[in-house]
């Protein structure tokens, strides 16, 4: 038992986690032979990402150590592929369960938790958390995506990480999303999420995403989000504005406030707990 590693798996709209306990920094951050196997879905637990909790004061990250003032608690988040990211829209939901769950957190109180996109703040309605996503970015310019031969233009929306979302008539025409989108490299060159919308109805949408790092995912956060966004620019309504957006894994809703911000509501799930032995 002494190697073995605490676990816990959770999900928000299936996009699911491992999340590991590290609240003193025991652990360390994760290396990336080690998220790619707690990710694999034959020969470990199975995750679109891993998520270490640990605080702020107990982990060296730049973007912990910048946030040691504002927030107690650090989402150390990486990829399926061991690659860091900047922030997860559903898996900060999780993280937030978790810290519920396990006591750890006031929920009358707002929470902050420092992320590599910077500090978020999640709020306790009595059933579930909504997080303040920020404020988006979203450029003048279009940029494009292009699968299998079909190139699409995409409005460039940055949630702390970037996205492009291009709409679409049917969401098969995303293909089978098994490699990433081509994109314009000039625009993101160190990759970029992928969001495939189409119209459902009024202020309603649905989409596919193809995430950096992970692949197809049933959800993204940050990517519904923006999704959002670039569908309200495209209807005229910008902020003051609500919208829901239907992912493969269920059902999300999305405000973009008179103030500018973006918040995101919906489901976060913890599924099981364990330990894992495999070592580093």
């Amino acid at each position: 038992m002494s190697d073995a590693i605490r676990f816990l798996k959770g999900h928000g709209t299936e996009n699911d986690f491992v999340l590991l306990p590290d609240p003193d920094g025991a652990l360390g951050q994760p290396s990336s032979t080690l998220v790619r196997a707690l990710c694999d879905r034959r020969a470990g637990l199975g995750a679109d990402g891993v998520m270490r909790v640990v605080r702020t004061t107990a982990t060296d990250d730049p973007a912990a150590h910048a946030s040691r003032d504002r927030a107690e608690w650090f989402m150390d988040y990486l990829n399926a592929d061991g690659s860091t990211s900047q922030m997860c829209g559903n898996g900060i939901r999780v993280f937030a369960e978790h810290l519920r769950a396990e006591g750890l957190i006031d929920v009358s109180e707002p929470l902050a938790v420092a992320t590599r996109g910077g500090v978020r703040t999640l709020t306790w309605d009595g059933a579930a958390f909504v997080v303040d996503m920020g404020r988006p970015v979203v450029a003048d310019e279009r940029t494009w995506v292009e699968v299998d031969g079909h190139q699409w233009s995409a409005t460039h929306v940055s949630m702390g990480n970037p996205h492009a979302v291009a709409f679409v008539d049917d969401l098969a025409e995303a293909g089978s999303l098994l490699e990433p989108p081509a994109h314009d490299a000039g625009v993101y060159p160190d990759g970029v999420n992928v969001e495939f919308v189409v119209r459902r109805g009024e202020r309603h949408v649905a989409m596919r995403v193809h995430e950096r790092g992970s692949g197809e995912t049933r959800s993204c956060g940050t990517g519904a989000c923006a999704a959002m966004v670039a569908s309200a620019v495209a209807d005229g309504r910008g902020p003051g504005s609500s919208y829901v957006v239907d992912v493969p894994g269920g059902r999300l809703e999305v405000t973009w406030t008179p103030d500018g911000r973006v918040l995101l509501s919906g489901p976060a799930v913890l599924v099981a707990e364990g330990y894992w032995f495999d070592g580093r």
